[in-house]
């Protein structure tokens, strides 16, 4: 459909009616991100003040018990079969499109597909709960409780895939302001609901029952804000077979690459209760909890990027290699100076929040980790755009071989070197995934030279500074390693890796932020 044409004898909503260009614009998708790390770093500190509290009042089994429910429910999202991140793409394009006409019933379609596979998902996981529970290393009297706690999140997963699907509505139309006044309240109360339970009962029963009430509550929340943004929702529901079709088809090989990559993420938490005990996935899992509030960086750019690929990569190529490099150089920008400080500073941090004893079993581990988490979000700039292209089963034939190696590897160190042979399982993992996503993405955008030429040089560097850092003892030097460190790359990235016209464009947004705040 061309774009002078007529869309539709009734006017939409102004959301719907906007210029399919501004969805790329600088400043919407640099305020977006703003808004996305919000929504993520608030529930993140919220989550550091909170976790001494249950560590001492519930204990590590109960603790570890606690991070594997945060874990579960987050890997429930891929049980949506890949429809949410296709709704996002396919609605994108038809805003860029202007096909208004497809919006109601593409969003209705996938609602419906998405409520069925949450009610077999919940099925499906109350069926394999016991048998899960006979694989874990838990204390005889956790066994009961420990059941019906997954018996609860069961419950839960219909709600939050609904949840996700609505908030891929929001985010194709960039509306973050929304998802975010929603996320914060409900990241925050992932964490604080545990604590407020405390006073009235210490079982992960009480406490996982709480945790499914708010995701119930956040669910009608997502639903009621895309009512807000596309009233035409509210009409009766519109299906369509071929959309349906095209839903399964993109979301298809999505669907691979939401089920295992979560799974890589969290499957070393019951390798470690299944080889060693519940009570070590304490000792890995809180680190790596707090480390993984480090995704929030690339997370909040990779959630507005990829509705922005997904526009401007038939309409603008120009536009899509700008995203691109500029993505790779602000995360590593965004990312380094942070993995650096908490890196050389890891056992003091670990001593002062947790104590003595959890600094002595977790600083190592969460330096692996460190590290780790700053090459993966640099490796989801590639992730996303070969989604954005149409391409899901590059990654999830990625996913697929990495998980067969990665699992051989994480029993063999996690026998031989306990929670630490567990991390570095993950950083080897972490630099295999992230040279392939490389590879293939360059293949597809050959325009794009920073791959080949900035970045080795760029990660040479910052690995190095890690590695100073990590080995260094005395706590001045490594004061002034951080410090000089930093203002190098500083100075380096304002001067070499930025062109002279990213830097004009930082200079006028930042003067525009400014403006905004006063």
């Amino acid at each position: 459909m061309k774009n002078n044409e007529p869309i539709d004898a009734a006017p939409e909503p102004a959301s719907v009616q906007e210029n399919p260009g501004d969805l790329t614009s600088g400043r919407l998708l640099a305020g977006n991100t703003l808004w996305n790390m919000a929504g993520l770093g608030a529930p993140a500190l919220i989550g550091i003040l909170c976790l001494p509290f249950l560590k001492r009042y519930l204990g590590n089994d109960r603790l570890g018990l606690i991070t594997l429910a945060w874990g579960v429910i987050g890997y429930f999202s891929v049980f949506d079969f890949g429809l949410s991140r296709a709704l996002t793409m396919l609605l994108a394009e038809r805003l860029g499109q202007r096909k208004s006409e497809e919006i109601q019933p593409l969003v209705s379609t996938c609602m419906l597909m998405l409520v069925l596979l949450g009610g077999i998902g919940a099925l499906i996981a109350c069926v394999l709960s016991p048998r899960l529970i006979q694989h874990l290393t838990l204390p005889a009297d956790l066994r009961h409780e420990s059941l019906y706690s997954l018996y609860w999140l069961s419950v839960s997963l219909p709600l939050v895939i609904l949840a996700t699907g609505a908030r891929a509505v929001l985010e194709a139309m960039q509306k973050f302001r929304l998802t975010t006044a929603i996320r914060i309240p409900l990241g925050i109360f992932t964490y604080l609901g545990p604590v407020l339970v405390l006073p009235f009962s210490r079982s992960t029963v009480a406490i996982i029952a709480v945790l499914v009430l708010g995701r119930a509550i956040a669910c009608c929340a997502y639903i009621w804000a895309c009512v807000r943004v596309l009233p035409q929702l509210w009409r009766a529901p519109s299906l369509s077979k071929p959309l349906g079709k095209l839903l399964f088809r993109f979301g298809g090989w999505m669907t691979v690459s939401n089920v295992v990559a979560p799974f890589l993420v969290t499957f070393d938490r019951f390798v470690i209760a299944a080889v060693i005990s519940v009570a070590a996935v304490a000792y890995y899992a809180v680190p790596f909890e707090v480390v993984l509030k480090l995704t929030l960086v690339p997370g909040a750019l990779m959630t507005v990027l990829f509705p922005a690929f997904s526009t401007a990569g038939s309409a603008d190529r120009g536009r899509l290699v700008f995203l691109y490099e500029s993505g790779v150089k602000y995360i590593f920008v965004g990312l380094f100076p942070v993995t650096l400080v908490l890196i050389a500073f890891a056992p003091e941090a670990l001593s002062v929040w947790l104590g003595r004893d959890f600094a002595l079993h977790s600083t190592s581990v969460a330096r692996w980790l460190l590290a780790a988490i700053f090459l993966n979000g640099l490796a989801q700039i590639p992730f996303i755009h070969l989604q954005s292209e149409g391409r899901p089963d590059i990654t999830a034939k990625l996913h697929i071989l990495e998980l067969p190696i990665y699992a051989a590897v994480l029993f063999n160190l996690t026998k031989h070197f306990g929670i630490d042979g567990a991390a570095i399982a993950w950083l080897l993992r972490i630099v295999l995934d992230g040279v392939l996503l490389f590879w293939f993405s360059h293949r597809l955008l050959r325009e794009n030279k920073v791959v080949v030429t900035k970045l080795p040089r760029m990660l040479a560097a910052g690995l190095t500074a890690f590695i100073i850092a990590a080995w260094t003892g005395s706590v001045a030097i490594r004061v002034v390693i951080v410090c000089g460190s930093t203002l190098l790359a500083g100075v380096l990235s304002w001067s070499w890796m930025f062109t002279a016209s990213e830097r004009k464009s930082l200079l006028s947004l930042l003067q525009w932020r400014g403006a905004q705040s006063g």
